[in-house]
């Protein structure tokens, strides 16, 4: 079993920023893929960014130029650093880890008023 856990989502002014962390722990062997996604009231789950354990990564087309994820291998750890937020970025955050299986962090809210 593979547990993640997450920091850094906070209330924040448009234009502001926020970095978010998951740390994962328990059973590793060796984590692939980590990455986010978020959910909006009233809307579907949906990616943001997702990084490979060789510092492959990959963007919402909404998260680029603003977000940008990075990874510490050695201790399973992932940032989302999130500049220029906007209000549509209110959402919770879920961090996601795979391995054999794919883990699932609780979320952590964002919100960014306008």
């Amino acid at each position: 079993q593979v547990q993640l856990v997450e920091s850094g989502g906070g209330l924040v002014q448009a234009g502001g920023s926020l970095r978010l962390s998951c740390a994962a722990s328990g059973s590793i062997f060796s984590i692939n893929v980590m990455g986010w996604y978020r959910q909006a009231p009233g809307k579907e789950r949906e990616l943001v960014a997702d990084i490979t354990s060789g510092g492959r990564t990959n963007y919402a087309d909404s998260a680029k130029g603003r977000f940008t994820i990075s990874r510490d291998n050695a201790t399973n750890t992932v940032y989302l650093q999130m500049n220029s937020l906007k209000h549509e970025d209110t959402a919770v955050y879920y961090c996601y880890a795979t391995e054999r299986y794919t883990y699932w962090g609780q979320g952590t809210q964002v919100t960014a008023s306008s």
